[in-house]
């Protein structure tokens, strides 16, 4: 017998590799089910997310969170970005959901979340930051469309700090993986040195979108799209490798990776080569850092990665305190021909 699930939503995505998948909702901004219809991990799902989904009296935060979950900004952000923000909304749900919003303007209230968010911290700090930020999100879309009137998270700071003084990439460090890792994953490292794009960008990225002269894609975190013209040694490793499948980079099988097949196959080259310290993410902050090297202005240097401005600034002003020798000789080198005086 067939039961017709009330609310169902669906979205059909096509994949890098060109294949078309469906992905079901328990509604619309509702949670993603596992499966597909008539699976009964499919049934088990659906049942179990319109058990926890409640109608929230009005007045209490939890009300807040159900429109925003509703809303077109969270429906529209990227499935695995949802799915995270889901499980960071659990926890608020469960900590503060029948929180009175007439009590935010409060000045204790601002200290009650932040004790929260000390109470998280206890395990993760990253995790108790990214609990807080979604808090925060939530608050600020609610305040900007007069739900509430204040958003007493705002500017509420970071306890987990990443200090990547030592998150470079050095000359001797590419030069080790290219000399002992397997070949399939030397333009990986290319792509990553030169375009300074994300893993998950890169491992989505089609042959379609190097047209031999620039790379053009459309970050799935940010939606930012960026043009890259492709530098000589990538040039020369892209024009080199076969087309295996429709992704540029691919497994030794010629196959498209899956995130976590190419985590792992990175780990074991990286480990291989002697290169110890720095992951695939920290090519990203490399390619910064070189890029300002090379005499690259902050504008030039996000035309290319595609961060903010004001990213590019925190990269090379916090993140990647410790300086590459190269620059301050540059700087002295520049700062002599502006001052030389003709003979």
């Amino acid at each position: 017998m067939r039961v017709r699930l009330k609310g169902l939503n669906s979205r059909t995505k096509r994949l890098a590799d060109g294949r078309e998948v469906t992905y079901y909702y328990a509604w619309k901004g509702g949670p993603r089910l596992p499966g597909k219809p008539g699976d009964p991990e499919f049934l088990a799902g659906y049942k179990e997310a319109i058990a926890r989904k409640r109608e929230a009296p009005a007045g209490v935060l939890l009300s807040v969170i159900n429109a925003y979950q509703a809303s077109g900004e969270f429906v529209e952000l990227a499935p695995r970005t949802r799915a995270d923000y889901v499980k960071q909304i659990r926890k608020i749900e469960v900590e503060f959901g029948d929180f009175p919003l007439d009590a935010l303007p409060d000045r204790r209230t601002r200290a009650e979340f932040l004790a929260w968010r000390d109470r998280l911290a206890v395990q993760s700090k990253r995790q108790a930051d990214y609990s807080f930020a979604v808090l925060a999100l939530i608050l600020s879309w609610a305040h900007n469309r007069g739900l509430v009137l204040v958003n007493p998270c705002e500017k509420g700071g970071r306890l987990y700090r990443a200090r990547r003084s030592d998150k470079i990439w050095t000359d001797a460090d590419e030069a080790a993986f290219m000399a002992k890792a397997p070949q399939h994953l030397h333009l990986a490292l290319l792509l990553g040195i030169w375009t300074g794009q994300r893993q998950g960008d890169l491992l989505r990225l089609p042959w379609k979108a190097y047209d031999g002269e620039t790379i053009r894609l459309t970050q799935a975190k940010t939606g930012v799209t960026v043009s890259i013209p492709v530098g000589l040694p990538l040039k020369e490793a892209l024009d080199l490798a076969q087309r295996a499948c429709l992704t540029i980079l691919a497994t030794a099988r010629g196959k498209s990776w899956s995130a976590h097949g190419f985590s792992a196959s990175w780990r074991k080259a990286c480990a291989k080569a002697g290169v110890v310290g720095v992951t695939f993410h920290d090519l990203r902050g490399t390619a910064v850092t070189r890029l300002a090297v090379a005499g690259a202005t902050v504008p030039e240097i996000a035309s290319v990665t595609g961060h903010s401005l004001a990213d590019v600034r925190v990269i090379l002003d916090s993140n990647y305190l410790h300086r590459d020798p190269a620059l301050s000789v540059s700087a002295i080198r520049k700062l002599e021909r502006r001052t030389k005086t003709p003979d």
